[in-house]
């Protein structure tokens, strides 16, 4: 179901395809007619962040870059993806904060457990991407299939886990007579 025949600038802050790729399939479930950009934008986070809050704040950080640095476009989109650690164990998850000129949305993905071997490489200081591809013997995979990619064996995707949560992240833009 489109909303929109009018084609809209979508701009990307991360050069990552697997976050452009989730954003444009995404947005296409919802406007016919989309032009998406992507730009290098810092998170102000670390490089893996290790809290809801912290990842939500890089997410956010990310999207406002984009829109400073690209200012003529329809929407501004962040994606973090991060960690957190609790007694369970540690759990990865991603925050997509969306930006318009009249508002905004945000959603997390879907949450999944990190084997031991992952998560204290992770608590040692590496970032989740390079965890990943020591304990999978790859190269690379954040740009590829992701973590959540490797652990459920190609089923699902890190592409799969983002663009669920682009699209509720635009439930603000879908349905503006309800905010």
């Amino acid at each position: 179901m489109s909303l929109n025949e009018k084609k809209i600038k979508i701009v990307v802050a991360s050069e990552n395809p697997v976050k452009i790729n989730a954003v444009k399939e995404g947005f296409l479930v919802f406007y016919s007619a989309i032009e998406v950009e992507s730009i290098k934008v810092g998170s102000g986070v670390p490089d893996q962040p290790v809290s809801d809050l912290e990842t939500k704040l890089g997410a956010h950080n990310r999207a406002v870059g984009a829109k400073q640095k690209i200012p003529d476009a329809n929407f501004w989109v962040g994606i973090e993806g991060g960690i957190e650690h609790s007694e369970k164990g540690t759990t990865a998850f991603a925050w997509i904060v969306v930006l318009s000129e009249n508002g905004s949305g945000e959603a997390r993905t879907t949450t999944f457990l990190l084997p031991p071997a992952i998560a204290n490489l992770v608590k040692n200081g590496r970032e989740l991407g390079a965890a990943i591809d020591v304990v999978f013997n790859r190269e690379n995979s954040k740009q590829k299939q992701g973590a959540v990619g490797l652990l459920t064996k190609n089923e699902i995707s890190r592409t799969q886990l983002y663009i669920q949560a682009v699209q509720l992240a635009l439930i603000p833009f879908i349905n503006p007579d309800l905010f």
